[in-house]
């Protein structure tokens, strides 16, 4: 049907309709992606637009529930509000709720200043030495880079215990804002990038939202989008899998969105890799965090509030996922067609720089525009006064990557003691995380340890006292022999009034 593309005229949405999809039943056409796409410049500038300020609203909308509500979904009567002023309040009082916008900047900057063959070394320093607190999966792969682990080693579950956290999948956006009706381009991105600090389906969450924003600029009939975004992920991953039960769910359960949120509960919630997610109600993986984003954009049904309230109500991370949503829609409507309720308080901050940046939502706007053009021409499209041609592609799978595999937790013990309180520490199974701190009045203080299993040195590991460089977990090994282990530790370089504590250690078994 021809409300499905949004062609800059309908001659243009006669000739793709008629070169490039092919009929359906009862004399209907089915949505396809079209082999070229022209498109107006003002309508590509409008859609970029729409993605960025969704992507601001819904972090927004979600923001007082993020990590709130883990393990269980917010019901209906629990207010979430929302008033004129709204965004301008957050930018004054809690800018770093808008951590997935700035990080999404700092690649877009670098594109910028270097031009789209960047390489990913550039990225990671970038990300790395920038000034804003990271956590998960992103904090990881900052100290592996400041210790000389550069991607893709350093998004690597062996060196990550986070790298299936849904780091990249949160900062996604800008890949497929700046590839439109290109999922395989943005694909490319988030090889370089999304490798930085995640792996497997840690990578593959950040590949599947950039995939729905590029696939956004060609149709609006969602359903088409998200299967066809999925064509980019491996079908033998875990993730893959998720998302095609969310789809089936849909279709079984179509006007009842807790039932699939229920369905991906039951069979999707378990988390093996985030250290602090393993046996708790917490849960940071990319997949049910996209699980959650589909479940919105499936039961929203293209409405702007119901799309971001469903996906903030399914619980998690409930300030991001909404931002997902909200921009993969946002981009589908394009900025002129979201509701003016949301876009009011918006433009009291398009102006102002985000937290850590020297770029707003305005300059983002721009950016994005330009990355795009240049985008489209680098991979066969044309650029001709007012209008702009793309080459579309059409979505081909990334290489499969799994991570923690044969890796499965099997349980998790308080230690709460100083590390020179320990003399040693036993375990059964084939691998360890040791999380714990180090503390120190002086930040630029470096805790040289040596870690020992089975009395052989495992590593020297650097531990900053510094918040900004920290190790997010002291040590881990895992592959290791499946059996008995001890674990002892020496501490090379200790300062008076220095300590370090040891929280807890997590045991795996090859066995489940």
């Amino acid at each position: 049907t021809m409300k499905h593309l949004f062609p800059c005229t309908l001659l243009f949405a006669a000739m793709w309709l008629m070169e490039a999809c092919s009929p359906g039943t009862a004399g209907t056409t089915r949505p396809c992606i079209p082999e070229t796409y022209t498109i107006s410049k003002d309508s590509l500038l409008d859609k970029i637009k729409g993605g960025w300020a969704g992507q601001a609203i819904g972090c927004t909308y979600g923001g007082p529930t993020e990590f709130k509500y883990c393990g269980t979904m917010i019901q209906d009567y629990v207010p979430i509000e929302w008033y004129d002023g709204y965004i301008k309040w957050w930018y004054d009082n809690m800018p770093g709720l808008y951590d997935d916008v700035y990080m999404d900047l700092t690649f877009v900057n670098v594109f910028d200043r270097l031009g789209l063959d960047a390489p990913a070394d550039s990225f990671a320093m970038a990300f790395a030495t920038a000034e804003y607190p990271l956590w998960h999966a992103n904090q990881a792969a900052r100290y592996n880079i400041l210790q000389g682990i550069m991607p893709p080693a350093s998004g690597h579950w062996m060196n990550n215990p986070h790298a299936c956290d849904l780091d990249y999948q949160i900062e996604a956006d800008y890949a497929g804002l700046m590839s439109p009706g290109m999922p395989n381009a943005a694909s490319g991105i988030a090889d370089k990038i999304g490798h930085i600090m995640t792996y497997g389906d840690g990578w593959y969450g950040g590949v599947y939202v950039g995939a729905m924003y590029s696939l956004a600029f060609l149709s609006d009939d969602i359903g088409f989008i998200v299967k066809e975004a999925l064509k980019t992920i491996p079908q033998e991953s875990q993730f893959y899998q998720c998302m095609s039960d969310v789809i089936r769910w849909h279709q079984q359960y179509p006007d009842d969105w807790k039932q699939t949120w229920f369905e991906c509960e039951k069979k999707w919630s378990t988390d093996i890799g985030c250290p602090e997610g393993v046996f708790v109600p917490y849960n940071i993986d990319a997949t049910i965090n996209s699980a959650y984003i589909l479940i919105g954009l499936l039961y929203g049904e293209g409405d702007f509030y119901k799309t971001m309230d469903i996906s903030t109500r399914c619980g998690q991370d409930s300030d991001c996922n909404p931002a997902s949503v909200a921009g993969i829609l946002g981009t589908i409507l394009g900025y002129n067609r979201i509701p003016d309720q949301w876009k009011r308080s918006l433009k009291e901050v398009e102006d102002r720089n985000f937290a850590y940046t020297d770029i707003s939502l305005n300059k983002a706007y721009q950016l994005s525009f330009g990355q795009a053009l240049q985008m489209i021409e680098k991979n066969g499209g044309t650029v001709e006064g007012d209008l702009v041609t793309i080459q579309c592609q059409q979505p081909v799978a990334v290489r499969y990557e799994k991570a923690f595999e044969g890796m499965y937790p099997t349980g998790k013990r308080g230690i709460n003691k100083k590390i020179t309180d320990i003399q040693e520490l036993e375990f059964n199974g084939n691998g360890v995380v040791i999380r714990g701190n180090v503390n120190a009045s002086d930040e630029e203080y470096v805790a040289e340890v040596e870690l020992y299993i089975d009395g052989q040195l495992a590593e020297t590991a650097q531990l900053p006292a510094s918040f900004a460089k920290r190790r997010y977990e002291l040590f881990w090994k895992y592959r290791l022999a499946e059996g008995k282990h001890t674990i002892a530790f020496k501490w090379l370089n200790p300062q008076q009034g220095v300590s370090i504590e040891i929280n807890e250690m997590l045991v795996y078994s090859a066995r489940k």
